[in-house]
């Protein structure tokens, strides 16, 4: 039971991730979405760890000490922050690498459908701002993506989905400059 309960949420969570990314023209991104979870690494964990009201993967760390789960998906999926960090040449340190705007982007959607899919009819425009801004993983991130990303989850919080998907089209899909960068 608890692994058909596991399929139907994260492919409730690929749908609204599709269908977002569909919304600002990344359709390959939004096709080919966390297929990782699918994987038997992913899967089964996500299967026996599930709880429908949030990530297995915090039960298993919980539970181990550590997910094996989650260093196999970060590892796969470039929407996530942590992919882009690499030791850099100069320092010899773990550091954040700049996310390119595409995959910032299915970060926002990536985001926004993690909280539609946890919260479910509680879910708001401004869940995925909230939740970012109250975790740690802002200091990890590079500057720039943790300032881009703050911007995004702003705005869909005040503007909602339709405005900030067509500035996500039309600007920052397009390489336009953010407002800080004119």
């Amino acid at each position: 039971m608890k692994a058909w309960q596991h399929f139907k949420t994260i492919t409730k969570h690929r749908f609204l991730v599709l269908d977002g990314c569909f919304r600002v023209g990344l359709y390959w991104q939004g096709l080919t979405h966390d297929l990782s979870k699918y994987s038997p690494t992913e899967f089964l964990t996500g299967a026996k760890y599930y709880q429908g009201v949030r990530s297995p993967n915090n039960a298993e760390r919980e539970d181990k000490g550590y997910s094996e789960a989650w260093m196999h998906h970060k590892g796969r999926n470039r929407h996530h922050y942590e992919y882009w960090t690499d030791i850099s040449s100069q320092t010899r340190q773990y550091e954040s690498l700049p996310m390119p705007r595409k995959y910032l982007v299915e970060m926002v959607m990536d985001r926004r459908a993690a909280c539609m899919t946890y919260q479910g009819k509680d879910y708001t425009d401004g869940a995925a701002l909230t939740y970012f801004r109250k975790s740690m993983e802002r200091n990890r991130m590079h500057p720039q993506t943790r300032q881009e990303l703050d911007f995004l989850l702003e705005m869909l919080q005040d503007k909602g989905e339709r405005r900030t998907f067509s500035y996500i089209k039309k600007h920052v899909l397009k390489g336009k400059p953010f407002p800080w960068e004119t």
